[in-house]
């Protein structure tokens, strides 16, 4: 471990002789002749015209630097646009390194040089690379792409030193949910957009796990979410639901880079900017819907922002998962986990408590069990699954009672029953607004003719009234309060024998 640490050392010490001038560096816009449709803003529906004026007043009035989380493409009529990255293509590297499982099981390449000059290629190897991918997607080239696979070529060379290593992890995992329900198997990279292989990835939306499913999702495929489980993050879980969410979006679309720019905006934003697009071509509702108006790139300008640059980073997350070698680029050496079993736990406990009484490291249960967000679970609601190396399993089999007995009181603070303090003064709110004061003794008598009696107050004439419960008869109220039925109906002008639960009764 020590030496994996000192390794890891001398590569954070690369990373930053090299990331840290790529900072200070103001990154200029290049002019990329990228082959997408020019934005027209006059064709899109009303409701966004208002935006787009108000964009070009703030135009006029100043400048907006080019940041680090976007690029700017100039297209044939000299229009510039700038093309948000997807937010994993911003994370910090020493995030991604700080992992357990990084920190655990990925070590320095080995005996591959790695180096921080990337190599240039002409556009036909960049092409014909994208032609050779064994793939039923569609890897288009253009200036696009280009930049995004220099980004990730270049500035992001040492991330995806990582993710190759952690890809060992996590990509077979994604092939078996994808070959599940026959979804091409190039699918396993997008995670590599969506959180770069990061479990733990939150986004600035709430998105969560490796797939970054939200909230609203995540339960309609199937995943419980909840204040103590988010099997967003489960890998296993999430990436069969990524699976049937992924299906269902092809039977809408019938077009996988569609089905991924859905993954990223949702169907209705991509349904709408087709609409656009049809509406720019003059074209009615009445008029068939073709396979060119399910082209991305044809409706590319009527897409949100970010999702522009999502099937671009989709196609250069794929080309250079690929041809990484080509660009000297190092895999993390990566030592899998040893094997793991599951056990059922039918009562609430932490994970502590399993940590405190097998020995199990506490940051290796909560690697193996990322979807208990507070560490306790809940296996008092349902039987819930829990990870532990295989060795550790047995361990918890027999010393079950122990762990659950194990700092409980301490651990699992929530309780079931509280008793309520009744030996100091409490205040209720009196008729006129004002607050009148209750003593202990006169709460004690209440308690005390509870069970089945009726509640007893004095009223200010003198009299005594009592309120009826559910299922008393005036019989039953008159032999506790000694008195008559004759007198209670002629004390409440009562004819008969109805009464209603909750109302005042005069007794006296």
């Amino acid at each position: 471990m020590t030496i994996i640490a000192e390794k890891k050392d001398k590569l954070m010490n690369g990373v930053a002789k090299w990331f840290l001038p790529l900072c200070l560096f103001v990154f200029s816009p290049m002019t990329a002749q990228a082959q997408v449709p020019q934005t027209n803003t006059n064709t899109t529906v009303e409701d966004d015209e208002d935006d787009d004026e108000d964009e070009d007043e703030d135009d006029d009035d100043v400048t907006k630097p080019l940041t680090q989380d976007e690029i700017s493409v100039t297209d044939k009529a000299g229009n510039e646009e700038l093309i948000e990255f997807p937010e994993a293509m911003t994370y910090d590297l020493d995030s991604l390194l700080s992992l357990y499982m990084s920190k655990t099981y990925l070590g320095l390449p080995g005996d591959c040089e790695m180096s921080s000059e990337n190599p240039t290629f002409t556009k036909e190897e960049y092409i014909e690379r994208l032609r050779r991918l064994p793939t039923v997607m569609e890897m288009a080239y253009n200036d696009i792409v280009q930049r995004f696979i220099d980004r990730y070529s270049g500035r992001l060379r040492y991330s995806v030193s990582y993710m190759l290593g952690a890809a060992n992890f996590y990509l077979p995992i994604f092939e078996e949910a994808l070959e599940a329900y026959q979804l091409p198997l190039e699918l396993k990279y997008l995670p590599i957009i969506e959180s770069a292989l990061n479990p733990k990835a939150v986004s600035r939306v709430g998105a969560t796990g490796l797939w970054q499913f939200m909230l609203a999702t995540g339960r309609q495929y199937g995943l419980e979410i909840n204040s103590l489980v988010d099997e967003r993050r489960d890998p296993l879980k999430s990436s069969y639901a990524a699976a049937r969410y992924m299906r269902d979006l092809y039977k809408i679309f019938g077009d996988w880079n569609l089905v991924i720019a859905a993954y990223n905006c949702g169907p209705e934003n991509i349904n709408k900017a087709i609409r656009r697009y049809r509406k720019a071509l003059g074209r009615t509702e009445n008029d068939a819907v073709t396979a060119e108006d399910k082209d991305y790139w044809k409706i590319y300008p009527y897409l949100p922002a970010e999702t522009r640059g999502y099937v671009p980073a989709f196609i250069a997350a794929n080309y250079i998962m690929n041809y990484y070698c080509e660009h000297k680029i190092c895999p993390m050496t990566t030592r899998l986990p040893s094997q793991t079993d599951t056990v059922m736990v039918h009562q609430d406990v932490h994970l502590d408590q399993i940590a405190g009484v097998v020995g199990t490291d506490p940051d290796m249960l909560r690697s193996l069990n990322p979807a208990y967000r507070r560490d306790v679970v809940p296996g008092k609601a349902k039987t819930y699954p829990i990870r532990l190396p295989l060795a550790d399993a047995g361990k918890f089999i027999d010393m079950e009672d122990s762990v659950y007995n194990f700092r409980a009181s301490e651990l699992l603070t929530k309780r079931s029953v509280v008793d309520v303090a009744d030996d100091l003064p409490t205040f209720s709110r009196g008729k006129r607004g004002g607050y009148g004061r209750k003593s202990a003794r006169s709460r004690r008598n209440r308690s005390a003719r509870r069970g089945g009696r009726s509640r007893v107050s004095s009223s200010s004439s003198g009299g005594t009234s009592v309120t009826i419960r559910k299922g008393q008869t005036l019989s039953e109220i008159a032999k506790q309060n000694g008195t008559t039925v004759a007198k209670l109906r002629r004390l409440n002008g009562i004819k008969g024998n109805n009464i209603r639960a909750g109302k005042k009764l005069r007794v006296k």
